[in-house]
């Protein structure tokens, strides 16, 4: 079982001065501890399911560009990027970038899309949820074939571009990876099933992963797809570091149902959170799975 940490909260310590070097050595112990990959929010307001709106945010690829610099082992990716806050050219662009730069550790994170308070605040179009997954879908294949060999043209209901050139190539080949985020279950797992390398799920319960991972299974019947061939992760809700024998327990539940990797998030100074990651969970990680 892997472990990935996933970064998504600025507002510790309260001093903005302090975001960069706080950053900056949570990413280096988790690197040099072994965490497999390290994560942060495409946000640009902080999410008032959680907090207030008002909380310090970064922007994703940015943040991923400084980290890349900073360390040598994790893939780097968001969990996950908005379809609606960048062109899908301009998308497959970044990501290209962020995994040449960073020596093949890039990730392409993707999902649909959901915060219209950010969206309507900072002018992005707010769209209908049906045409947000047309537009996820277009924007998949259109950094699909910017990582081919193919520069021609591309046709889609929401995208046209005429020229689909993108050097240089990712030094991830054939792709940097694919993981699509969330659980919905007719639309979402459906282009899991179809184009990802990797799914993205909540771990609320074992009983519902393990319904969200049957629907997953089926859908790659119906499409053709070799349900073991994509890599299944799982962000925790709970405090991992408040009950440590607890949340290993459902991780080795996890693991049974075929989980490669789960994320962890900081629940206190994120310096103090990655050391205590490293000295008491990733070492019996080990075991699991």
């Amino acid at each position: 079982m892997e472990l990935g940490v996933h970064y998504w909260n600025y507002s510790t310590p309260a001093d903005t001065a302090a975001i960069a070097p706080t950053l900056a050595e949570t990413a280096r112990i988790a690197d040099q501890a072994g965490v497999a990959s390290f994560t942060v929010m495409d946000h640009f307001f902080q999410m008032d399911r959680v907090a207030t709106a008002e909380e310090p945010m970064l922007e994703g690829y940015t943040t991923l560009g400084y980290l890349a610099a900073l360390t040598q082992q994790m893939t780097l990716g968001l969990l996950v990027t908005g379809v609606m806050y960048r062109h899908p050219g301009i998308l497959a662009k970044t990501v290209t970038t962020l995994d040449v730069l960073s020596g093949g550790r890039g990730r392409l994170g993707i999902g649909a899309s959901w915060y219209e308070r950010e969206q309507a605040g900072l002018g992005v179009p707010v769209v209908p949820v049906a045409e947000r997954f047309e537009r996820l879908e277009e924007t998949i294949q259109i950094c699909l074939r910017m990582w081919s060999s193919d520069n021609g043209r591309y046709e889609g209901r929401h995208y046209r571009l005429t020229e689909t050139l993108c050097e240089p190539q990712p030094l991830t080949r054939p792709h940097p990876p694919i993981m699509i985020g969330g659980g919905g279950e007719k639309k979402t797992l459906l282009l899991v099933a179809r184009y990802a390398d990797a799914c993205n799920l909540f771990g609320t319960s074992v009983e519902e992963l393990t319904r969200k991972l049957d629907v997953l299974r089926r859908h790659c019947a119906d499409e053709g797809r070799d349900y073991d061939a994509i890599d299944k992760t799982v962000l925790l809700t709970r405090p991992v570091l408040a009950d440590v024998d607890g949340v290993l327990a459902d991780v080795a539940q996890y693991a049974s149902l075929g989980v490669s990797e789960v994320q962890v998030m900081p629940d206190r100074h994120p310096v103090e959170f990655a050391t205590e990651i490293a000295e008491k969970v990733l070492p019996r990680l080990a075991s699991i799975g």
